[in-house]
Order: C-alpha cells, then structure tokens, then sequence
C-alpha cells in the first residue's frame, strides 16, 4: 500500500494530522525512508534509517501513534516532550493522541528534528555492547 492510499483509507477527521506529520519527518529528517508496512500487527507507516525503525504512524481505533524510538533511547528528550505535549499519552517510544490539539504540529516538527540527528543503529550497536560488558 502506498503511504497516500493509507493516509486517504484513514478517517477524514484524521487525514490531515496524519498529513501534517508525515510531512514533517519527511522534511526534516533525512535519515529515513517511509514505506507502509505491518508492525505490531497493525499497518501503518514505517519511517527506517539503515535499514532501522526510526518513526512509525499509525491510525488505530481510538487514537492515532507516533512512535518515535530516540525518545524510546533518551531520557531528556522524553522529558523534554511529555512537558510540550501534555495532553498526548506518552508510552516508552510512542506517543498516542486524538488530535491536533493534543499533537500540535510545530512540536511535532520540532521533535523530529530533534531527532533527526540520532543514528539508532549506532545507539543499538552501543546498547549490545553495553549489554555485552556487564555480563
């Protein structure tokens, strides 16, 4: 499925926050490569950088997730952004939402570049070794 099909399937209350966020990982995160795949059972868009899940959007049920794996990897940037976003439900590396109040898209822009720095295969690869010595 392509990403504009999957977008348009979508309800049309929600067309446009899916819109607006994908538009500003694309813009300002260089890294990634968006595509729509199955991920945790669901479809939903999947944004990879090395061949690594770096973002994921999804439209579910009862409410729409963005999952962001370098607030999964960062304390401050995880607290920098549930302080931003307070009425977003923040999880380990996502965040769930309804709206655009809740997920105002200039700090969405602003979380991804962010993050748009962070390399996650490096960060993984630092993680195992990490794992690795304390054993």
């Amino acid at each position: 499925m392509e990403i504009k099909v999957y977008i348009t399937s979508q309800s049309p209350d929600r067309q446009r926050i899916l819109s607006n966020i994908h538009k500003a990982i694309i813009d300002n995160d260089k890294s990634v490569i968006a595509k729509v795949e199955s991920m945790m059972g669901k479809e939903m868009i999947v944004y990879k950088g090395k061949g690594v899940m770096k973002y994921g959007l999804a439209s579910v049920k009862h409410y729409i997730s963005l999952h962001v794996m370098p607030i999964y990897g960062s304390k401050t940037l995880h607290s920098k952004y549930r302080m931003l976003l307070p009425l977003a439900n923040f999880q380990k590396g996502c965040i769930n939402f309804n709206n655009e109040n809740e997920m105002p898209i200039e700090i969405v822009r602003e979380l991804i570049i962010d993050c748009s720095s962070f390399d996650l295969a490096k960060m993984r690869e630092e993680y195992l070794k990490s794992k690795k010595a304390l054993k």
